[in-house]
């Protein structure tokens, strides 16, 4: 990835990170418990789920759980523990229950929204009461076509978490948007890296030949400059119409009622702990990322356009699919190439310049949470 822009915010004197907040597995357990096991991650897309029964998995925080839609067509979140003997219920990353979720072990048998119906042998236990035994429930919102989920015992409320978000991406029309292409890429880097490369653009003009012709690095503003969403748009250059691989667009516009200023721009948002979310005027795609190790991480990349586009003899979502295909790489060998660097030990902390101010304050809300500061 490769982004942000015009700075709105900086601080003077602010510098990177100490090399052991990329490399210790021990900051990375650390983040676990501080930031991971409270915070809200995205797990998808709800329409990944289509039908009752559906189900796919998640880990966060260590924890597996079964997302799934229940058979009034409810989308739930469990952990993926049997209540007798804690048993995982689900191995296969995601399928359908036809009627029930029946754990392998002993065939505790519980319905699709989590009530305890079958537990042989268990009515010669003086008081058992299947009432008692329901799955252990995660929380769950959706948002925008997203789904979203929370490990906490009590955790803050997602409206409230994601109060500085809600509405302000509705002119998209993100929840209606279909699923065009999806990619996983493993990158040798700590995802915090991740994170920080897509969080400014001062090193397009070395990395991304086909994006700094399209977008100018130093176009744009950002409107979301501290805490932990962050980001704003970049100018689409005069006479291009998106970023694809031609220029040109690839498809009908993600939304009707799209503002005019907006055909013309592209917009980058950073959602902490997972969520990197990228809009343009004729396409969107996101990337959940997830550390894997201290030095290994995870991407999940999916591409979505308007569904009404698809039947149009214009539509050509390969345009945009190869041009972040291309850019993503870029982005994940320098990643890989920065991690290496710190991981010396030679590696210093250095100053963030006013170009790279939301990287900056990234930085800033990361150690907030990790309750450095």
């Amino acid at each position: 990835m490769a982004f942000q822009h015009t700075t709105t915010t900086y601080q003077q004197g602010a510098r990177t990170m100490p090399g052991e907040y990329y490399t210790s597995p021990d900051i990375l357990l650390e983040e676990r418990a501080r930031i991971f096991a409270r915070s809200w991650h995205c797990a998808g897309r709800a329409s990944a789920l289509i039908n009752p029964g559906d189900y796919m998995l998640r880990t966060v925080a260590g924890e597996s759980l079964i997302i799934l839609r229940d058979r009034r067509g409810e989308l739930r979140a469990f952990f993926n523990v049997c209540r007798h003997r804690g048993t995982r219920l689900c191995e296969a990353p995601s399928g359908h229950f036809s009627e029930t979720i029946q754990c392998p072990y002993h065939a505790w048998t519980y319905t699709t929204d989590g009530r305890l119906i079958g537990a042989p042998h268990m009515q010669e236990v003086a008081d058992f009461d299947k009432r008692d035994y329901p799955l252990h429930s995660a929380a769950l919102a959706e948002w925008e076509g997203f789904m979203f989920v929370n490990v906490a015992t009590d955790p803050e409320p997602f409206d409230v978490a994601f109060a500085p978000m809600i509405g302000r991406l509705t002119r998209f029309g993100l929840s209606a948007l279909a699923a065009g292409h999806r990619v996983t890429y493993e990158v040798r880097a700590n995802w915090k890296l991740v994170f920080q490369n897509y969080s400014e653009c001062l090193h397009c003009p070395m990395i991304h030949p086909q994006l700094t012709g399209l977008l100018p690095y130093q176009s744009g503003a950002n409107d979301l400059t501290e805490g932990p969403f962050l980001g704003g748009y970049m100018e689409i250059s005069a006479p291009h119409a998106s970023a694809t691989m031609s220029g040109r667009s690839c498809g009908r516009l993600l939304s009707p009622d799209l503002p005019t200023d907006d055909r013309r721009r592209a917009f980058y948002y950073s959602l902490m702990p997972n969520l990197l979310l990228s809009m343009h005027p004729d396409y969107a795609n996101y990337y959940i990322v997830t550390p894997l190790a201290a030095d290994r991480t995870l991407v999940e990349s999916e591409w979505m356009f308007n569904p009404d586009g698809a039947s149009d003899p214009e539509f050509n979502p390969n345009d945009a699919i190869e041009f972040w295909d291309v850019t993503n790489r870029q982005d994940w060998h320098i990643v890989e190439q920065s991690h290496l660097g710190i991981a010396s030990q030679r590696y210093q902390p250095g100053p963030y310049s006013p170009r790279e101010s939301i990287p900056a304050a990234w930085d800033r809300e990361y150690l907030r949470q990790m309750g450095r500061n």
